[in-house]
């Protein structure tokens, strides 16, 4: 039997083995085996990974030097050697020694430390301004200035659901990747405009050197100019709530000429998908929209099946609400609900999104042809705002 053990002990080894030497690295993200901080594609990085070596190094420094000190006094002047310990009250010169030199290796430890976080802060003069808002748990992107002026969109996790929940295998980016990156020009100065919808984020990109917090009610900046073309990956840095690890920021940095390429599409798109809530949909039409609309906003809370997780967020699937009038459905889903974990969805979801989610839950699972007001119209959840 303990033989048995050890070769299934063994087998489990060799297969953790095997596993780990099909990681690879991360593009834009973390490597195999990494102990080093990320070297950067911009300035601020790097002046970040220096200053961490040099304190670093003036910390290991002082340690060898007072400890070594301190053992080879004990050592040489040990009792047994008939060492006999000298009587004295003061030294000035120790006294002035041990006060002047703290004091200038703090005085060189801070001055390229404060010259970093002063060039961190400032976001003056930059090429581009966008606004970025937390929320659980995505980011939304809005460009304020430049050729995607106007452009704005939500960027979600797209790490399937079978990888995260089921036994798929578990692609390269797994759970940095999301459907609708942020696109910046290559040596451009970016500035980050930073808020959150509901609680505190944080938007960390480690190649950039950049991490800020975004707090609701406030509008914090940060900024970074990238020196190399490549798609770069951060997280959520602040702990949001249960979907925290869900986060993931992706940052692809072109050429001049592709960003104004990209920028022109996404108007185009943009006028093109605009919504208009005063159209009748039909039915189908809006069931298929939500489905899509619940696959990107609803369900890591609500689940695929609509089942919720118990003692946080409602079963949808044949729950009170959605089998009900309508009106308290479109109120819950622009408004929250208070005392609960449901978001708001009013400034994250035009009308048509918010009434096509709706009846998509109101006819899937097994809500079809149970409930009130199976069909929601845009205009519905219009007069309602």
């Amino acid at each position: 039997m303990k033989k048995l053990r050890g070769l299934l002990g063994t087998g489990a080894l060799l297969m953790a083995g095997v596993a780990g030497a099909q990681v690879k690295d991360m593009p834009g993200g973390p490597r195999v085996n990494q102990l080093n901080l990320h070297e950067g594609v911009t300035e601020i990085a790097r002046d970040i990974m220096w200053v961490h070596w040099m304190m670093l190094i003036i910390c290991l420094i002082i340690f060898v030097g007072v400890f070594g000190v301190m053992f080879y006094s004990i050592f040489m002047h040990r009792k047994s050697r008939g060492a006999v310990p000298a009587k004295f009250h003061e030294h000035v010169g120790i006294e002035i020694a041990w006060t002047v030199i703290p004091f200038i290796i703090v005085i060189g430890m801070a001055l390229p430390a404060t010259r970093t976080v002063v060039a961190m802060k400032d976001t003056s003069s930059a090429d581009l301004t966008v606004k970025v808002t937390g929320y659980q748990w995505k980011w939304g992107y809005e460009y304020l200035d430049g050729p995607a002026q106007g452009v704005n969109f939500l960027s979600n996790l797209s790490t399937p659901q079978s990888q995260i929940t089921g036994n798929e295998p578990k692609s390269n980016t797994y759970l940095m990747e999301v459907d609708k990156p942020l696109v910046v020009p290559v040596d451009k100065k970016v500035r980050i405009v930073l808020t959150a919808n509901d609680v505190i984020h944080s938007w960390m990109v480690p190649e950039f050197g950049v991490k800020q917090d975004a707090m609701p009610g406030f509008l914090r900046d940060t900024w970074f100019r990238a020196e190399k073309i490549g798609t770069y990956r951060g997280q959520c840095a602040e702990l949001c709530g249960k979907d925290h690890a869900f986060m993931p920021i992706v940052v692809d940095v072109v050429s001049q000429e592709d960003y104004d390429k990209w920028a022109a599409e996404q108007a185009q798109g943009l006028s093109a998908a605009a919504d208009d809530p005063n159209k009748e949909w039909t039915k189908d039409e809006l069931v298929a929209r939500g489905n899509e609309v619940y696959t990107a906003n609803c369900v890591a809370c609500h689940q695929a099946q609509g089942q919720g997780i118990p003692g946080t967020f409602a079963a949808l699937d044949g729950g009170p609400i959605v089998v009900g009038p309508m009106k308290e459905q479109i109120l819950t889903v622009l408004n929250g609900h208070p005392g609960t974990a449901m978001a708001a969805f009013r400034d994250q979801l035009n009308d048509v999104e918010i009434a096509s989610v709706i009846t998509y839950t109101r006819n899937a699972w097994g809500n079809a042809g149970k409930g009130e007001d199976p069909v929601v119209q845009p205009s519905d959840v219009k007069a309602l705002r």
